[in-house]
């Protein structure tokens, strides 16, 4: 049975999306099969992969809402091993449409059910909130990836997202997992990046990727032009360090 992985954190920024996009595809690449559901509204990991808003006849939100199964929306071979579940803007509309809605925080898990055994990962790309959108995508899951970036204010951030997997973990899924804690856009030159990944290492020991993110010119303008950077510059730093972060996350999930 393959694995629901969410990449989560509230705070926006902190290199989530581009987490969720290369991971795949270096998942992928390693010969993985896998799923990516772009679960955020800004439809980032749609487009990082070279899909636009307007191509897709249906999205993720059009399975949550019933409109049509989600075998439908799913758009196979974006690349070798890797399929996509696209999204847009009209997913925000999930928070307020599903106000008084019986089992609310069960949809996605209920449509990715019959997917689990097709796929050795699924990955969800979450929005930078804690709404009902993350609630669904920890519910469906059973593993979280939180990527911070080296920051001041990181810590402030990462005890939110954790708080939320507890809530989680208590009242809907007791399954839920931590994975493991990434780091983003560091900079060995600077101290305060240093700094944080000490802070974070002490109190989180056990929780942490060996696999720093750097800070990479690649690495942000691989969107751009609608491929991961495995793809758009695949001797680059920043795709080297997606590949050790695949091969470290297949051990760690062994």
């Amino acid at each position: 049975m393959g694995k629901v992985i969410s990449i989560a954190n509230q705070k926006g920024g902190v290199g989530k999306t581009t987490t969720a996009i290369n991971l795949a595809a270096a998942l992928s690449e390693a010969g993985e099969k896998i799923l990516l559901i772009d679960f955020d509204p800004q439809g980032n990991a749609t487009e990082g992969f070279g899909v636009e808003q307007d191509d897709s006849k249906y999205t993720v939100y059009n399975a949550m809402v019933g409109d049509c199964p989600l075998e439908e929306v799913i758009i196979e071979g974006i690349m070798e091993n890797l399929d996509l579940v696209p999204a847009d803007m009209d997913l925000a509309a999930t928070e307020a449409e599903f106000v008084g809605v019986d089992k609310k925080n069960y949809v996605l898990r209920n449509i990715t059910k019959p997917f689990v055994d097709k796929y050795e990962y699924i990955i969800i790309d979450c929005p930078p909130s804690l709404g009902t959108i993350t609630v669904n995508a920890l519910t469906a899951s059973d593993l979280v990836m939180i990527p911070i970036q080296c920051e001041y204010y990181a810590l402030e951030g990462l005890k939110q997202i954790l708080e939320t997997i507890e809530i989680v973990k208590s009242n809907l899924n007791p399954d839920l997992k931590l994975d493991g804690i990434l780091f983003t856009m560091y900079d060995g030159r600077n101290r305060l990046s240093q700094e944080v990944v000490k802070t974070v290492k002490s109190n989180f020991d056990g929780y942490i990727y060996n696999t720093l993110i750097p800070r990479n010119v690649r690495l942000a303008e691989a969107p751009s032009h609608g491929v991961p950077i495995t793809i758009y510059e695949s001797s680059s730093t920043g795709a080297d360090s997606y590949r050790r972060l695949a091969a470290e996350f297949i051990k760690n999930n062994l």
